[in-house]
């Protein structure tokens, strides 16, 4: 799978995104990460990007031609067949909350392109010409796109498979069927007067499951009502064998 950015920034998210798990996927080209320097394609030679908006207000907003010959350029690069686009991804707080499921979706794509906006925004006509999806991480407000950009790689590139060691265990994390993942333990059996449930030293792998099924349904309770009552909608049957006991 292969990601393009278009930021102000391309040291910053190549940075953050060449280490870790992502990074090794790079190195053994499971995936492709280039950053765009929006300013690289400026008309003007002292590659400014951005202006005062029509109609007056606070701060600069990012011109559309930057963006947009930046954006041909990632068109030209990746080859296309004839009139298809490639899924362009703007970072915005005014866009459809981000989530695993929309991580899975994102996932099936070959090439996704995330354009990171900085000052006021970006001049709606060039949005307007590329952009597939608007997508907010939060209802917050950041200095730029990049952040959310690299979140965003990051979730849906464990979705690829190679990109993790076990490919297993990306079904089963936290969000995977509305319930938060159970606790975990590792050595040693005891820590500062602690002990790990007897449950998973049992070997019995069905009774474990059922541990685990159950941890998962009680955190979700707890900690996230919102996708527990998701989860309760979705699954009205195993609830009521569960209140039956």
């Amino acid at each position: 799978m292969r990601f393009d950015i278009m930021t102000l920034f391309p040291e910053m998210v190549m940075n953050g995104l060449e280490t870790s798990i992502i990074g090794r996927a790079v190195k053994n080209k499971i995936l492709e990460i280039e950053a765009w320097n929006i300013r690289d394609y400026a008309f003007n030679k002292h590659s400014s990007v951005d202006d005062y908006p029509y109609g007056g207000g606070a701060g600069m907003l990012m011109q559309a031609e930057p963006v947009y010959q930046t954006y041909l350029a990632i068109q030209e690069k990746a080859a296309l067949p004839e009139g298809k686009r490639p899924r362009v991804i703007y970072l915005s707080p005014q866009g459809k909350p981000f989530n695993q499921k929309m991580a899975e979706d994102f996932a099936k794509e070959d090439e996704l392109v995330l354009l990171c906006g900085h000052y006021e925004g970006i001049d709606e006509r060039v949005l307007e010409l590329i952009v597939t999806d608007y997508v907010s991480i939060g209802d917050f407000v950041l200095t730029g796109g990049e952040l959310p950009a690299m979140a965003i790689i990051d979730t849906v590139s464990r979705l690829v498979p190679g990109v993790l060691n076990n490919d297993d265990s990306a079904e089963i994390e936290s969000f995977h069927d509305d319930l938060l993942e159970y606790p975990q333990y590792t050595r040693p059996v005891e820590f500062m007067g602690k002990k790990v449930p007897d449950v998973l030293l049992s070997g019995h792998h069905k009774n474990i499951e059922a541990w685990r099924l159950e941890q998962s349904i009680s955190r979700t309770k707890e900690r996230r009502p919102d996708l527990y009552a998701k989860y309760e909608a979705n699954h009205p049957v195993v609830e009521k064998k569960k209140r039956k006991r």
